[in-house]
């Protein structure tokens, strides 16, 4: 397995990642057979599977269900696992996110469980859970963290976030050392201007979405009518590649891990073939010029399309 530096500071971590949101919540493209969210036994069989074919970096969240215990039960004794989790952003009553004393124990408090949980007495690193630009500015947030850090429960302080406006406020601030991100064989926004300024920043970037909710695997064939354009931006990608729909996730993990400046890409494997999968693509050669130009000349005007959180569907 490749490692890469997660950013100017940070660690060594392998080139696929583990991302364990569809271990903890039903997650991804309904298919005829899918097996859903998996039983806690094979999801820990899972985040074995990923240790012994390499993977260091586990992502996870507590918004993610079971995901960070299972990570915990499974790993948390593994000190070369590097774990990477998250925070939500408090809020009051009123829906407004909280200041002040209220954040600062919010977070904290939100912190030590996950340590708890994880079975770590240092999390390696904490992102902000999708992160806004006003409170990538404000910069309370992160200030708690850096204390966190300072008292070392944290390791790098990070921010997961959706658009390039958040991912340039993020790395322009200073306070992070790792963003993630979305990237895609279709999602391409973020190349032109958001690896550039993380490599001149020496910040770290974890690309997620890398088969964009199961559109851009065989489950692709399965995306309900109200998702029609994008099933029909799939078909032209695979006309454009020469691409089946059983070679597309490996295409996939290739297209991502050759961006300049991605540290790790975050599969969301429910199963070891799965997982297995993007590990061996990431050992093939890279992409010739003449398929990332067929790659690129196939292009989604309506960015909602590229945001699952946005699909009509659940």
């Amino acid at each position: 397995m490749e490692h890469r530096r997660l950013g100017a500071s940070g660690p060594r971590v392998s080139a696929i990642a583990l991302g364990t949101v569809s271990l903890g919540v039903d997650y991804g493209i309904r298919a005829p057979g899918d097996s859903g969210l998996p039983e806690d036994e094979a999801a820990r069989g899972v985040l074995r599977e990923a240790r012994r074919l390499g993977v260091s970096l586990f992502d996870t969240a507590p918004a993610y269900g079971a995901s960070e215990a299972l990570l915990g039960s499974s790993l948390g004794g593994d000190a070369e696992a590097i774990f990477a989790t998250k925070v939500s952003i408090p809020k009051g009553a009123d829906g407004e996110p909280l200041t002040g004393v209220q954040l600062r124990d919010a977070v904290r408090g939100s912190v030590d469980r996950s340590r708890a949980t994880l079975g770590r007495e240092r999390l390696d690193a904490v992102q902000i859970h999708n992160a806004t630009v006003p409170l990538i500015e404000t910069g309370e947030l992160a200030a708690i963290l850096r204390e966190l850090r300072d008292e070392h429960r944290v390791g790098l302080v990070g921010a997961s976030v959706y658009t390039e406006a958040e991912a340039l406020a993020a790395i322009a601030s200073g306070a992070f050392q790792v963003v993630q991100v979305a990237y895609n064989l279709l999602d391409r926004r973020m190349a032109a201007r958001v690896f550039p300024a993380a490599v001149r920043a020496g910040v770290g970037v974890l690309v997620r979405s890398a088969y964009l909710k199961g559109a851009l695997t065989e489950k692709a064939e399965h995306l309900p009518p109200e998702l029609a354009p994008l099933k029909a931006a799939v078909e032209a990608l695979l006309r454009a590649t020469g691409c089946d729909y059983a070679a597309l996730p490996r295409l996939a993990v290739r297209y991502c891990l050759a961006a300049e400046g991605v540290s790790s890409v975050l599969i969301g494997a429910r199963t070891a073939d799965e997982l297995a999968l993007a590990v061996a693509a990431s050992r093939e050669v890279p992409l010739s010029p003449l398929l990332l130009s067929a790659i690129e000349s196939v292009r989604v005007e309506d960015e909602r399309l590229l945001n699952p959180a946005a699909w009509p569907v659940p």
